[in-house]
């Protein structure tokens, strides 16, 4: 696997961060919180412009995207007592194997 890939994942992270981060930041009215949210998604979007140095847009996007609704929903379930329903968890199992698959069929 490519440093892009590597770089991608960090980035997916990030996006999970910062989705969690909106939640804590209470619409922007927490100072600290909304800091780590803006710094959060300052880091993530650097990160995915990096990758798409080196990995096609669309792809890049699409797995940079899934790790974040992924990562952002299993925290939901953590963190903030969200639903975690086996059809939930189906379609989750879903993401990741898109995720997995574009992954194997980008080429690089």
């Amino acid at each position: 696997m490519s440093w892009s890939w590597y770089v991608l994942v960090v980035a997916g992270l990030f996006e999970v961060a910062w989705a969690v981060g909106l939640e804590y930041s209470e619409g922007f009215s927490k100072p600290v919180p909304t800091a780590a949210t803006v710094v959060a998604l300052a880091i993530s979007m650097l990160l995915l412009a990096k990758a798409v140095e080196n990995l096609p847009v669309g792809t890049a996007y699409a797995v940079w995207t899934g790790i974040g609704a992924v990562g952002t929903a299993i925290l939901g379930i953590v963190l903030f007592d969200e639903p975690a329903t086996p059809a939930r968890a189906f379609f989750l199992g879903v993401v990741v194997v898109g995720i997995v698959g574009l992954h194997v069929v980008s080429g690089h």
